[in-house]
């Protein structure tokens, strides 16, 4: 307990030094985000509450916390709001899909042994439950990538304030372009850094690669990853059109 008020404080410190009042905002912010995690979890697990209702009111209360909270409310975090929302609301649907149809929600082989006295009735769809993990794990990338695109364009606009609506559009587009490559490989890296240990133990028990592809841990962390991707792609357009239209619309 002490480490972790240790490195809470020098993560606090090193923020507000680099960032100032700014820098201290954001750090309020990620005890914000815990709190609506954690409310979240827990009306989620009452049987009567739906688990993707409340896991979209977590993702646009983390979006406002993340965009309004730390940036203000200006056209810049307005419009990458929208373009978070209107992505989830995409992303939503074919999460549910992808989630019914490869069948990875539950608990896979190597982690049934040590439930195996426990009761696997909590009341909750396993497939909502599956997809809203994936939806909590692709919210923050997409808030990232939407307020990356819309602030460049903003500040593209006003240098160049004769700037067309579609020529915004292309300037969002080739910003997205930067973006999309990196973001991508961070999710990618982020996995097999959490799930090292995982994959050293299917080698130890000689896993196959077919085998570990196969697993449910390894494909649902896979689909995981590739839902954001395809958010991460998605918000890239949908933030380029909100943000040129919000900017232009008032000139």
């Amino acid at each position: 307990m002490n480490v972790l008020i240790l490195l809470a404080f020098m993560l606090c410190m090193a923020m507000v030094m680099i960032g100032g009042k700014k820098g201290a905002v954001s750090f309020l912010s990620l005890f914000a985000n815990f709190l609506v995690l954690l409310f979240t979890v827990y009306m989620m697990n009452d049987p009567g509450n739906d688990p993707i209702l409340w896991v979209i009111i977590a993702c646009v209360l983390i979006s406002c916390i993340n965009l309004f909270f730390i940036n203000g409310i200006n056209t810049t975090t307005i419009a990458a709001f929208l373009s978070t929302v209107a992505t989830m609301i995409v992303l939503l649907v074919f999460i549910l899909f992808m989630t019914d149809l490869t069948m990875i929600n539950g608990f896979g082989e190597e982690e049934i042994d040590e439930l195996s006295l426990l009761s696997l009735y909590i009341g909750i769809s396993f497939v909502e439950l599956a997809a809203a993990v994936i939806i909590i794990s692709t919210i923050g990338a997409i808030t990232d990538i939407s307020i990356s695109i819309s602030s460049p364009m903003r500040e593209v606009h006003l240098h160049n304030p004769g700037l067309s609506r579609s020529e915004l559009v292309h300037a969002g587009f080739a910003i997205g372009r930067d973006l999309l490559g990196t973001s991508t490989n961070t999710l990618f890296f982020a996995f097999f850094g959490s799930y090292l240990a995982l994959l050293i133990w299917f080698k130890d028990l000689s896993y196959s690669l077919g085998d570990i592809i196969n697993s449910k841990i390894f494909a649902a962390e896979m689909i995981t990853i590739l839902c954001a991707g395809i958010g991460i792609a998605l918000v890239i357009p949908i933030a380029s059109w909100i943000t040129a239209y919000l900017l232009t619309r008032k000139t």
